[in-house]
């Protein structure tokens, strides 16, 4: 019998030393897939960035689109871009999280909440809701694109806050919106930010829905100002603008058998990467700083 559960033992601490050989061995691969994508991504940065260096410069940044190579620069398509991230977020952040809190704190457990969102077709905005082709439109959508991501994002960020947060809150008394406002949101807020810039990260570089939408390939002015000198000092002119958009102007450059169009859209991609990579570096920088002020 002692032989018996020696045996056994000596089998345990030899299943034992294979899982941990198994997991090193995981962690080692893993680290090499992930050095290998990030050299990946690192040549084809620099050879972005050899490809367009003739056309980094002030004027890039400040010039209008331009059928010769030479003038054209990115700055309505920066401004587009801009706008449009804007909307998505306006747009994304409260509706997103307003989901995964109902989804989280107040829907009943079952198979029906499993389902969050589904895709919207284009003539509800442009058509139906008579938006045309405009930041708006191209914001909505953008906003529905990222909405699964912004959603999933907070719900693991709602479910990472203790149980025992939530209980001792109710057993002062407090009701359960009080709880979420007061203990659950401001403990998640380093989550839900960094699904939101994640979801961001993505929606900058999107081509198709926007094409889809009506995103001009070549617009040689600027929006309405969304700052006026009248009261209520504020325009919102700009939402049913034309637009266009940094993936939108690389393509249209692409396009062209020009070489030195070829460096144009080579530095618009170098910029919009660069502001993707910025954009997720932000996300974990606010993801640690939270991390850090929040003791548990």
């Amino acid at each position: 019998m002692a032989a018996v559960a020696q045996l056994t033992l000596e089998d345990l601490r030899a299943g034992l030393g294979w899982r941990k050989q198994l997991d090193k061995l995981f962690v080692i691969v893993g680290l090499l897939v992930m050095i290998a994508c990030l050299a990946i991504l690192a040549i084809l940065f620099l050879d972005l960035v050899r490809d367009g260096a003739s056309r980094f410069g002030w004027d890039f940044f400040t010039s209008f689109p331009s059928r010769k190579a030479e003038r054209a620069g990115i700055l309505s398509a920066a401004v587009g871009t801009t706008m449009i991230m804007f909307v998505t977020a306006l747009v994304a952040l409260p509706v997103g999280v307003a989901a995964a809190i109902y989804l989280e704190e107040y829907a009943p457990k079952n198979w029906f909440t499993g389902i969050i969102y589904g895709l919207l077709a284009l003539g509800l905005f442009v058509y139906q809701f008579g938006l045309g082709q405009s930041v708006l439109s191209a914001g909505l959508t953008l906003a529905l694109l990222i909405l699964p991501i912004v959603i999933v994002a907070t719900r693991e960020a709602l479910r990472s806050v203790p149980k025992a947060i939530r209980e001792a809150a109710y057993g002062l008394g407090a009701t359960r919106w009080e709880v979420t406002r007061d203990h659950v949101l401001p403990y998640s807020t380093g989550g839900i930010l960094t699904g939101l810039i994640l979801g961001l990260s993505r929606a900058i570089g999107e081509t198709a829905p926007i094409i889809t939408i009506g995103a001009l390939s070549f617009i040689a002015f600027l929006p309405p100002s969304p700052v006026s000198g009248e009261f209520p000092f504020l325009n919102f002119e700009w939402l049913r603008s034309e637009f266009t958009a940094m993936p939108i102007q690389m393509f249209n450059w692409v396009s062209r058998p020009d070489q030195a169009f070829q460096a144009n859209a080579a530095a618009a991609g170098a910029i919009l990467l660069g502001m993707t990579l910025l954009m997720n570096a932000l996300a974990i920088w606010i993801r640690y700083r939270f991390r850090k002020r929040i003791n548990w």
